[in-house]
Order: C-alpha cells, then structure tokens, then sequence
C-alpha cells in the first residue's frame, strides 16, 4: 500500500446514481464515520443517470485527478448488484477505487495507472449482515474506511487479473482511423467521446487541424479549436474539453440536439486531408 500521512488517506469520495432524496447516501456515510470518524467525505456527484455507468466513469474520471495522492474514490452505479459481479478495490499509482466490477472505476484508474485490482470477499471488512441490493452501504463504504485507516487492500481478498474493461474505456485504432464512442453529453449539449488528447497526438493531429468525424451517419469536416470562440456562433467545431477528451460542440449552441447524438454511438475520427485556417 501506498504510503501517505494519515490527512491524505483520509480523503473519501463518494459518486453514485443514488440521488438525493432517499436515505442511501447518509447510510453510506454513517457506516464510513462509524468505523473511521476522522475521514473526510466529498461528494463528487449522487445525480448520476440512473445504471448509467458510462456517465459514472466519465465524471468519476474527469474529478478524480484533482484530489489529493491517496484518496479513497467510491463509486457506485450498480444495475448488477446481488449477482455474480464482484466488489472490489484498485490501487493505481496515486490513488484507490472502491465499487462494483463492472467498468465503472476503470477509466478513472486506467488513466493513473492501475497496479493491483483486488476481489473483495473478506467478512471482516464488510458489514456483519450484507443486503443483496445494497453494497454501497454493507461492502464499498466499509471497505473504503477501512483503508483509510491504513489496512492494505490486499487484506480485502485476492487479487484478480480478469477485471471487466468495457470498450468505452479505450477508443482503438484501424489504419488511420480512431473509432470510439459518445460517453457523455453534458448540459450545453457537448458531445463528449471516449478519445483523449493523447489518443490524438499518436496519430499527429493537434489543435488548428481538420478533423473527419463519423458518426449516425453523418460525416462532418470539423476544425480542432482551442477555444469555443474560433468559430461563428452557432456553428461546429471540435474541442478538447476540460476533462481531456475530444468533443463534437456548436458555439453557443446544442451539438448533441442538433446532431441527435446520445451516449453509446459510434465514433470515428481521422485527419482530414487539409488543415483549416
């Protein structure tokens, strides 16, 4: 395990589709300070679409980086509780993830680098009675105070090399090509997709470059920008947003209503064969 001074590893967030009219978030909470009353708890959001765990990686992966080394990340959307998925906990190199196995934390970890993935089976790190529809509670809240009080995630059970990776966690290249996918579209109607900045400069497209995306079988020539304001209002443009990924946006404008995009479509992307000036 790590080793961080103790105000670090203090540090838990939580990120759920649970909402905030029920009680699931304080249970969470009360569980957390009842085995470790020094933590500090942040909430990143509990508005997450309800089983979309597409939109809980993105915003997981788009707030984690900005926490101190060594906080403690719980996240929750869980459609598959009570079946054969697996809690468990990661370590990457500067931070743990806590929640349900089934890509969730992924995007968030694989972005810090992922060190050890464990399954976590161990009672005595869990509530004593464990509901079948609530892990948030009786298994990741436990779990989470408990490596904030410096037990190693190994303790939690073994450790597993088969995780689930969705494809959304990784765009992948054909010739010249980058196919991904729409994980996000935020409240300005931004098409947010699964292809970083990094993805990009592999392929040696940077910003003032023509772009070629495809997607619902529209192909749009597209300038890569730096800011939302090199183009007129109300037309597109391609951007890397504030979380490090491509987006299909309009200035002063609704992308994802005007191109009838949603979470889950197809992407491509190529270098178009001229730069826009």
């Amino acid at each position: 395990m790590k080793r961080v001074d103790e105000t670090i590893v203090s540090i838990i967030t939580l990120l759920s589709d649970f909402g905030s009219k029920d009680p699931y978030v304080a249970e969470m909470k009360a569980v957390i300070l009842s085995i470790h009353p020094q933590a500090r708890i942040v909430d990143i959001t509990h508005e997450i679409e309800k089983f979309n765990i597409r939109m809980g990686a993105f915003v997981l992966a788009s707030a984690t980086p900005y926490f101190p080394e060594g906080t403690i990340h719980v996240a929750v959307v869980d459609p598959g509780v009570g079946t054969k998925r697996r809690p468990i906990t990661v370590e990457t190199k500067r931070s743990f993830y806590v929640g349900p196995d089934n890509g969730l934390l992924m995007l968030a970890a694989q972005k810090e680098g992922v060190d050890h993935v464990y399954h976590v089976n161990n009672p005595k790190y869990m509530l004593s009675r464990v509901s079948r529809t609530f892990h948030g509670r009786d298994i990741f809240a436990p779990v989470a105070a408990h490596l904030a009080k410096r037990n190693p995630p190994s303790k939690f059970g073994p450790e597993i090399q088969d995780y689930a990776l969705p494809e959304f966690v990784k765009p992948h290249v054909r010739e010249d090509e980058l196919f991904g996918e729409v994980l996000h579209i935020d409240d300005f109607g931004n098409i947010v997709s699964n292809i970083s900045a990094g993805d990009l400069e592999k392929m040696d497209i940077r910003e003032g470059c023509s772009l070629r995306v495809r997607f619902n079988a529209k192909a749009l020539t597209l300038k890569l920008c730096s800011a939302y304001g090199e183009v007129a209002a109300k037309a597109p443009l391609a951007i890397i947003g504030s979380s490090d990924f491509l987006e299909v946006s309009i200035n002063k404008g609704n992308a994802s209503r005007v191109f009838k995009a949603k979470i889950g479509d197809s992407l491509r992307v190529s270098l178009a064969s001229s730069h826009i000036v």
